[in-house]
């Protein structure tokens, strides 16, 4: 174990705004002899194992880094890495074609790098989310606090002197966890321009190696001249004319008429009658010719 390990045991801890937390007791190593978490009494709250990494020495004192904050500083400078690095990629694939083969092996490693990071993102995002959670329920118990120390004041339960002790460590409480808030949402809002960052490098340089592709193979053949544009539909302009629609009368075709039943031009003609002797009677001239002549 090194010697400036040693030296934190027996020391305060505080957080990053200076609020006492407890004091080192001991160390757990590892088999190469390198810390792995430290030992804090924290009074009523017990002994308490904090990751190494967390502690930072100062002087006589040792600070203590949140957790959400360091994992936050990591996810933040890998991102930021492997986004310089992608766009050397494209600026290396701009200037050497030749290099495109190679420039696409790399370029998928960044992007598998790129949606791990993703992933550990969202778990982070959580992580601060969480945080403001707690911190908004610690800012209303602390001004629940202040409130009920004021009424207890007007109400003569306490003095003047305490309350202005209540009320004057409530504010540095308040300030403290409205700076924690305040980072917060700065490591959140860089968190997301790295994500908008991500996105327009990953997807112009998936572009660019397809169009150094598409130019390879363009200067490999030559094609004939191919016409890509579609010809235009024709435009029907309107005709003017003078024809005039027909009224519905006219429009409607004539309804034919029921057959009528065509009545014969001649009657049919009745059979002949035979002469009667009556009727010869009627006609003396016809009957007197038949005589003679049946005379003769």
């Amino acid at each position: 174990m090194p010697q400036d390990d040693i030296e934190i045991i027996g020391k305060n801890v505080k957080d990053m705004y200076g609020t006492f937390m407890g004091k080192v007791i001991g160390t757990i190593t590892d088999i190469d002899g390198s810390i792995q978490t430290v030992g804090v009494d924290c009074g009523s709250q017990g002994l308490q194992q904090i990751q190494f990494e967390q502690l930072v020495v100062q002087g006589d004192v040792v600070i203590f880094i949140p957790k959400w904050r360091l994992d936050s500083q990591r996810l933040i400078r890998e991102k930021q890495l492997t986004l310089r690095r992608l766009k050397a990629l494209i600026d290396i694939v701009s200037d050497n074609d030749d290099m495109k083969e190679d420039a696409e092996i790399i370029h998928e490693k960044y992007k598998s790098k790129l949606i791990s990071l993703e992933e550990t993102e969202s778990q982070i995002k959580d992580k601060l989310n969480q945080r403001l959670a707690e911190l908004d329920e610690q800012l209303k118990s602390t001004k629940m606090l202040v409130f009920d120390a004021k009424l207890q004041h007007k109400s003569d339960e306490i003095s003047v002197g305490t309350f202005e002790t209540v009320k004057s460590c409530s504010n540095q409480l308040i300030e403290h966890i409205t700076h924690e808030k305040a980072e917060i949402s700065n490591v959140q809002k860089r968190i997301a321009d790295l994500s908008v960052e991500a996105e327009a490098a990953v997807v112009p340089s998936q572009q660019h190696l397809q169009d150094s592709a598409v130019t390879y193979l363009d200067n490999s053949e030559p094609e004939p001249n191919v016409q890509t544009r579609l010809p235009e539909a024709p435009v029907h302009e309107p005709i003017t004319s003078t024809f005039n629609p027909p009224s519905e009368e006219e429009a409607l075709p004539p309804i034919p008429e029921a057959p009528v039943e065509i009545e014969a031009a001649t009657t049919i003609p009745e059979p002949p009658q035979q002469v009667t002797p009556e009727t010869s009677t009627d006609k003396p001239d016809d009957n007197d010719w038949l005589a003679r002549m049946e005379a003769q």
